[in-house]
């Protein structure tokens, strides 16, 4: 199984596989065909309350990834969750984000998710 983050900027590479836009909004300035996004499954993605209350800085990292955590644990986020973790296990998958610190980035936290 092979998961890994990439920002959605970065151009496409050959060992992407399968390309899972995690982010909630499309990615300001990108061209959908440039992006080249397989699927974008937005009920996988941090809601926009969190979003919000970790990009004002109220709290730290590791309190948003236990509340994104529970916010998975909802029917259509874990049916979503399922879904890409069997395509991880059938090939390479590369999650995006237009996040500039990705490793800090809800992405992250669905990458540890779907290693397990």
């Amino acid at each position: 199984m092979s998961v890994r983050v990439r920002r959605v900027y970065e151009p496409p590479e050959p060992d992407d596989g399968v390309r899972v836009l995690v982010d909630r909004l499309w990615p300001r300035g990108l061209a959908k065909d440039a992006a080249r996004v397989d699927e974008w499954p937005k009920a996988l993605t941090p809601s926009t309350e969190l979003r919000r209350w970790y990009h004002a800085d109220e709290g730290s990292y590791e309190e948003f990834a236990e509340r994104y955590e529970a916010e998975l644990a909802a029917d259509e986020a874990a049916e979503l969750l399922g879904h890409v973790r069997d395509l991880a296990r059938k090939g390479d998958v590369t999650l995006l984000t237009a996040s500039k610190t990705p490793e800090r980035s809800h992405a992250t936290v669905l990458a540890r998710l779907l290693e397990r």
